[in-house]
């Protein structure tokens, strides 16, 4: 007996029953395959252009900050303009994704760079964004060879990439794309804003469980965006 099977049995035991009669499992089992859809907010519903404002505003809104660059090419010297505002370190950890193994980097020659994973005393990450999700201004970051998970968790500061055209306006678009895309990853973590909590005294603090700054890269020009609108 597999483990997952003794943990469902000991479930089935407590609740006194057996397994589920077979037309049950078909009702179930067709539902987890439809992935029907819910109520949709209507806030999300909108244009290209209108999807890339409203991401841009929540992410304001939840204590990030964003930024619009015409293409990949730009991406070395905007982080470095970024970090010397911030006053952080010219230092980063990145992805080893494709699109920034791809970008010339000595366009900023100040920047000290490793692709691969976070470690501990890496104040800033670079991650590569699968989807934004203009609903609520969140981030979809699956796990991958190409995109460590460590790179969401363990800088101080971290800084996101992702396309204008992969703004969707709400969650079941994003899902939909990561389905699409392959098998499901282990990991797919949605991040709004920086890190935060309120539980001890009602007093907010960034970065009690991850990022303190979070900044979003957004690639693709305004004037291509409003058009695709």
């Amino acid at each position: 007996m597999s483990d997952k099977a003794a943990i469902l049995g000991a479930i089935r035991r407590g609740l006194r029953r057996g397994p589920l009669p077979a037309d049950q499992m078909a009702m179930l089992d067709s539902r987890t395959a439809a992935h029907p859809r819910h109520i949709i907010p209507a806030r999300g519903q909108l244009p290209p252009a209108g999807r890339v404002a409203l991401f841009m505003k929540y992410i304001e809104r939840d204590y990030g900050s964003s930024a619009r660059l015409p293409d990949m090419a730009a991406i070395p010297a905007a982080i470095a303009a970024y970090l010397a505002g911030q006053n952080l370190p010219a230092a980063l950890a990145y992805a080893p994704h494709p699109d920034f193994l791809a970008l010339d980097w000595s366009t900023a020659p100040m920047l000290r760079i490793r692709a691969g994973e976070a470690i501990g005393s890496d104040m800033v990450a670079l991650q590569r964004g699968f989807a934004g999700i203009a609903e609520t201004g969140t981030l979809m970051l699956p796990s991958g060879s190409t995109t460590p998970t460590t790179l969401n968790l363990l800088a101080d500061t971290a800084i996101v990439v992702i396309q204008a055209r992969e703004i969707v306006g709400f969650y079941e678009e994003a899902f939909d794309l990561l389905r699409q895309a392959g098998p499901m990853p282990r990991n797919v973590m949605l991040v709004t804003g920086p890190s935060r909590s309120a539980d001890i005294e009602q007093t907010l603090e960034l970065g009690a469980h991850g990022p303190r700054q979070l900044h979003v890269l957004i690639i693709g020009d305004e004037e291509a965006t409003r058009q695709a609108a």
